[in-house]
């Protein structure tokens, strides 16, 4: 399966981006009302200078306290992104998240991001392959 299934089975989500003047108070707002897990920063929706995660505020509030807050996203946010296109396979972008100890990916398309996935995403797509071949394995078994 490759990213481009991905997002076609995840549907027509738009990507939720925070501007890169936000302040880490405001993005946890932002995760908590959409329930969910990364905001990709982006000053003009299209090209990401970063990534900010729960994971990311919870750190930094357990080593700097509530004070952090205020701060501005720019200071903790993943600068170094690692991305994919829609031609990689989940299987790749598995690994890489994996490797990197990430969860979210932004999709690529010359320069521009066109999606973002979970790790969620790649595993319930890869859980879906599995079904399949494990379906055709048993029609094969027992002649259907």
């Amino acid at each position: 399966m490759t990213v481009q299934n991905i997002l076609k089975i995840k549907g027509d989500v738009a990507i939720v981006t925070v501007p890169s003047s936000s302040t880490l108070s405001s993005v946890a707002e932002v995760l908590s009302t959409r329930r969910i897990g990364a905001v990709v920063v982006s000053d003009d929706g299209k090209v990401p200078l970063g990534i900010l995660s729960e994971r990311d505020i919870v750190r930094e509030l357990g080593r700097r306290g509530v004070g952090c807050m205020s701060d501005p996203i720019t200071k903790i946010m993943t600068t170094k992104l690692v991305t994919c296109t829609r031609a990689d396979r989940a299987t790749e972008v598995m690994q890489k998240m994996t490797d990197g100890r990430f969860r979210h990916m932004p999709v690529m398309e010359g320069g521009v991001m066109v999606g973002f996935i979970s790790i969620g995403d790649v595993v319930k797509s890869r859980l879906a392959e599995l079904s399949m071949e494990k379906e055709a394995l048993e029609g094969m078994i027992k002649g259907f």
